[in-house]
């Protein structure tokens, strides 16, 4: 009675806010404490010698009501404590307690709460990430956002701490629970691995077997089994491990336009805006490139562990809504058929690769399609002689030998190169993806990929506001190779200014690109704040930066710097001057009057088709109307 007339009290003090927050009081009160069995990693540790144990720091000590004493695990990573509750229950709140030591309330911050109703936690779903240091002697409790029922729950402790837990306490009731509300960390797609055997991906060749679970938002959710292992080259021997996920079934995941099985995430952790990738892949869009992948940025939690913020992408791969090209089959040996598709890249780790071919001019080519276990000698043989034979006519070009133009789509050689100069990207021709369709000659360019050390984030040729030339680095000859397309003739050189002008006429503005930039950042704010706790790198350098300015911040409005000043650069260079399409009037009544239309967001997905233009919120959009596109910032 005491504690009610205390309440009253405080409701009359405060009004009808202090009673809602007691009315939410009472909702805690009506959910159980949960008991169940403990359960957890094995073994423990014993901190006297340091040696693995069985008797001592044990997962009931995590559950005993007792502050001094605690659970801690031999392994420093991806370990874990929890309950099996013998049935399924909705958890409605969990409560922690750190270790009574110096380190203690440290090793809370980016501890996962999880449910599962497999007992090997492969099915598991985020409960709810810890952000904040714990209190010794005290409990500190979150509210936890999940409708789902589950058997099993846990902590696991973040990165390196042994998962030292004094005290752990989970609401909630018994119910089979629905879908209606799930918990992401933020407001960003979550993806969520479980590998079998809480293994870790050790290389690119095998996958590991895991179930992946996507949140999409507070409702939605993809799971499928699938294989995962580590992608990528230079940025596969980063601590924040970049993954490919190849599922079982294929999905249009988070919207995507292609319907695939093969995706990757990402790493970025050299780029500490975490966007240039997003921001350089709208900018492929503007410039009309035929393919620009889909990606969109998501928190990831790997074996219960918080890796961050990451960007899911398509895989560079021959298929329907990526490199739109026919998939050769072995049986494709001779006449029309042999001559395509082929997907290939210029690729500076061609030495990486099973099979490299080197060119008679020594550039290295990796060839992705047809795969090195499903090509056969002819379609090889084939590949090889067309491309020797293209690169023999780029190097024959000039004035009066235009033959090369039979062989190179110069439109998509153009907005590639374009894309990867606005973009300051030093890469532009380490690793540039190229394909070939059946029956046409002609190699086309593209798509655009990897700008983690573009936007002058690579110390060996910053600044890039000093340099004169366009940046041609490249593989080995790679660089030759380009110039010679690029300054074949006079004719190449007023095509390439006129993509420019289209281009600064669609969306390539200083203005335009740097609130695309604010609005990146305002959307990733919450989700970058979790990854440099996660990875606390602000004030460090890695990779190739040339700086580090110690916040998020800093590094966004160094990008937004950049940017002005490549716009400008790049007039400058081309000789441009800007002024409006012709017509523009007309283009614009055009699209007010015309029928089909297809909106899509900054990451490039469809999020309207119709015979009209829908209202749209404030943002950035890309519009398509048959072979017309613009932007428009709402």
């Amino acid at each position: 009675m005491r504690v009610i007339q205390i309440m009253v009290l405080k409701v009359v003090k405060y009004g009808l806010l202090t009673w809602a927050l007691f009315a939410c009081a009472n909702v805690h009160a009506a959910e159980s404490l949960l008991t169940g069995t403990p359960i957890g990693s094995s073994p423990s540790v014993e901190y006297t010698n340091f040696t693995a144990t069985t008797t001592q720091n044990l997962p009931a000590d995590a559950f005993d009501g007792n502050m001094n004493t605690f659970y801690a695990s031999y392994e420093r990573s991806y370990t874990w404590v929890g309950l099996d509750l013998g049935s399924k229950h909705v958890i409605s709140r969990v409560g922690w307690s750190p270790r009574n030591d110096g380190l203690g309330p440290g090793r809370m911050v980016l501890g996962v709460f999880e449910g599962a109703n497999r007992a090997d936690f492969m099915d598991a779903m985020p409960l709810y990430v810890n952000d904040k240091q714990g209190t010794i002697g005290q409990m500190d409790y979150a509210d936890v956002s999940c409708s789902v029922g589950f058997r099993y729950v846990r902590y696991i402790g973040p990165s390196d701490a042994r998962c030292n837990v004094a005290e752990l306490a989970f609401y909630g009731h018994a119910g089979e629970g629905d879908s209606s509300l799930l918990y992401r960390p933020t407001n960003l797609p979550c993806v969520v691995i479980h590998t079998q055997n809480n293994l870790e991906p050790y290389d690119k060749q095998n996958y590991i077997e895991s179930i992946v679970t996507i949140i999409d938002n507070q409702s939605a959710v993809l799971r499928d089994t699938a294989g995962v292992r580590l992608r990528g080259n230079a940025s596969k021997d980063f601590p924040k491990k970049p993954y490919r996920i190849k599922f079982n079934s294929k999905h249009h995941v988070l919207g995507s336009p292609a319907n695939a099985k093969n995706w990757t995430l990402v790493n970025n952790y050299g780029d500490k805006t975490l966007m240039r990738n997003i921001v350089a892949f709208h900018v492929s869009r503007v410039l009309e490139m035929p393919y620009t992948p889909f990606c969109q940025a998501v928190d990831v939690i790997f074996n219960g562990e918080y890796k961050g913020c990451y960007q899911l992408s398509d895989k560079i791969e021959v298929k329907k809504g990526r490199v739109e090209i026919k998939e050769m089959k072995t049986t494709d040996v001779s006449g029309n058929e042999l001559t395509g598709g082929y997907l290939w890249e210029i690729d500076g780790y061609a030495w990486c690769e099973p099979r490299p071919f080197y060119t008679p001019h020594n550039m290295p080519v990796t060839l992705h399609s047809p795969k090195d276990d499903e090509i056969v000698p002819a379609q090889r043989t084939y590949f090889e002689n067309y491309f020797s034979n293209l690169e023999a006519m780029v190097y024959r070009s000039s004035q009066n030998d235009t033959t090369w133009r039979r062989y190179v789509d110069y439109t998509t050689f153009a907005r590639y190169f374009l894309a990867n100069q606005m973009c300051g990207n030093p890469d532009v021709f380490w690793s540039c993806y190229m394909y070939k369709q059946r029956g046409d000659d002609k190699a086309y360019v593209g798509p655009v990929w990897d700008f983690d050390i573009a936007f002058d984030n690579d110390n060996r040729q910053y600044p890039l506001a000093s340099h004169t030339q366009f940046m041609l680095g490249g593989a080995d000859n790679a660089e030759a190779f380009a110039r010679h397309i690029l300054y074949a003739d006079q004719t190449t050189r007023e095509q390439m200014k006129d993509y420019w002008h289209r281009a600064r006429n669609k969306g390539i503005d200083a203005q335009e690109l740097c609130a695309l930039v604010d609005s990146i950042a305002v959307e990733i704010d919450a989700s970058q704040r979790l990854n440099f706790l996660r990875w606390p790198i602000l004030s460090q350098y890695v990779h190739q930066n040339p700086m580090a300015l110690g916040s998020f911040s800093a590094e966004v409005d160094r990008l937004k710097q950049f940017i002005e000043m490549r716009v400008a650069w790049m007039d400058n260079k081309l000789g441009y001057t800007w002024h409006p399409l012709e017509q523009s009037s007309a283009v614009q009544q055009t699209w007010q009057d015309s029928q089909g239309y297809r909106v899509y967001d900054i990451y490039g997905r469809l999020i309207y088709a119709g015979d009209t233009m829908p209202g749209l919120p404030t943002g950035i959009y890309i519009i398509q109307h048959n072979n017309t596109t613009i932007k428009i910032l709402q």
